[in-house]
């Protein structure tokens, strides 16, 4: 157990490259943007499937009179 974490911290140090900051930076605006994009398609279908239900029930109960 001793050995395994030993060489996982040496893995962490020598041998991973970490991101700079201007990359996690960029990282990051990507990120919120393709949040921000995926939100506003959510919100139109969501509008829409609203819409359209509300107007499918006011057709069955214009139909029921």
């Amino acid at each position: 157990m001793f050995n395994y974490i030993k060489e996982s911290y040496n893995e962490l140090v020598n041998k991973v490259t970490w991101p700079t900051f201007p990359q996690l930076q960029s990282s990051t605006i990507v990120v919120m943007v393709a949040s921000l994009i995926f939100a506003v398609i959510i919100l139109a279908m969501d509008i829409s499937f609203e819409n359209i239900m509300a107007a499918i029930y006011r057709t069955l109960a214009n139909i029921g009179r």
